[in-house]
Order: structure tokens, then C-alpha cells, then sequence
């Protein structure tokens, strides 16, 4: 049987100076984390452009899932069945933020748990994920924030608050997808300062990107 080619999303330039680039931070809440059955039950996204977090471009959806919230998901999001029982399936809204992945940079904390269930969101669409994608739990590590090989990815609002940043709505997609948002610009720069080649030229889109996959599991 032939196989169709699904075709990426498109994403920035690589070379393109990060301040000057446009990322897509986005945020997940699931029925649990088997990432091959479970589903997603809600979404949230920011925009990052030019430094900086657009207030009015920001997206959040509730999704009725085809299958049951488990119990260790539903204590650590809150969503019951009975609160989505009104939202739209997954594949009525999923047009909703590929318009805001389109042409952007993916950023997501811990970002397997995103990637994977995005790319299986896409799958009937032929699309797939672009592999330009920022994970900030790596740029953590990159910075020296977090430290490897402990089996665990640092906690997002713990990491938050040691950078002085404000936590937004834990455990709310919309919440978690701003106090990334912020993370992402807070450790973009911190890299870039550290860096003694940077300080001659900016750090790159691509070179974030090589970073998180560096310093990613």
C-alpha cells in the first residue's frame, strides 16, 4: 500500500534573529498520558512576537474527548466529562491552532507530551509538525537551571518563580501556555548574555531549537 507524505507545517526561517522570529507557545491538558489512546481535552496558545506576548492573540479551546478523563489527569486539570459536554471534538477546532502554528516556531514545556499528541492530531489532515520546536524544560538544562538525568522534567512554576516570573493559572491550558511564554523569553535572553559568541551577533530561531534538542530527553 503507498504511503502519503504528510507535509510539515511551515515554520520561520532557522536564521532568523529570535526577537525577530514568531513562536506559538502552546499548552495540552489531556485524559491522561498514554500517547497513543488518550486524547486531549483542552488546549491553549500564545503568540511570542518580536520579544514580546501579544495579549489579543491568544487561543483557548475546551474539547469533548471520544474516551474517558482518567482520574490522576482529571485531579491534576480539574475538567470532568460533564464540564466538556458541551465543547466540540478535537477535530472541529484543531484549525483553530494550526492557524496560530502556521509559519511559527512551536514552543511547549515538556514538549514530547505536545508533539506527540499535535503529530496525531494531524495525521488525518496530512500535515505534520515542522521539526523547529523549543522545548523549555530543555532550556532549563541548557542554562543550568535544571539539572539532567534526574528522570523527571523540572517543574514549570517552580522555574518560574526562581526566575521571578508570574505563574499564571497552574494546570490551565491558557495558564501554563503564558507562564511558558514567558519562560521562553526569559531564557532566550539568559542564553544569549551567556554566551560570548552571541555578544557580537543575536542568537538565531535555529540555534534555540538546536539548544532544546541538545539538552532535550
Amino acid at each position: 500500500m503507498r504511503m502519503h507524505r504528510r507535509v510539515p507545517l511551515p515554520a520561520p526561517d532557522p536564521a532568523t534573529p529570535w526577537r525577530a522570529a514568531e513562536f506559538c507557545v502552546v499548552d495540552l491538558e489531556t485524559t491522561g498520558l498514554d500517547l497513543r489512546r488518550d486524547e486531549v481535552v483542552s488546549f491553549g496558545a500564545v503568540v511570542v512576537r518580536h520579544g514580546r506576548i501579544p495579549c489579543g492573540e491568544t487561543l483557548y479551546r475546551p474539547v469533548r474527548p471520544g474516551r474517558a478523563i482518567s482520574v490522576a489527569a482529571m485531579t491534576v486539570h480539574g475538567l470532568r466529562a460533564a464540564d466538556l459536554e458541551g465543547a466540540p471534538p478535537l477535530g472541529d477546532v484543531l484549525g483553530d491552532l494550526v492557524e496560530r502554528l502556521t509559519g511559527r516556531v512551536l514552543v511547549a514545556h515538556a514538549a514530547w507530551v505536545e508533539r506527540a499528541f499535535l503529530d496525531r492530531a494531524l495525521r488525518p489532515r496530512g500535515r505534520r509538525l515542522h521539526p523547529m520546536l523549543i522545548d523549555t524544560a530543555a532550556l532549563l538544562r541548557a542554562a543550568g537551571l535544571a539539572e539532567r538525568d534526574t528522570g523527571r522534567e523540572p517543574h514549570l512554576e517552580s522555574a518560574a518563580r526562581r526566575l521571578g516570573l508570574p505563574v499564571h493559572t497552574p494546570h490551565h491550558a491558557l495558564g501554563d501556555a503564558f507562564t511558558t511564554a514567558q519562560l521562553l523569553l526569559a531564557l532566550a535572553t539568559r542564553l544569549e548574555r551567556s554566551s560570548p559568541r552571541q555578544r557580537a551577533r543575536p542568537l538565531t530561531a535555529g540555534q534555540l531549537v538546536a539548544v532544546s534538542r541538545h539538552h532535550g530527553h
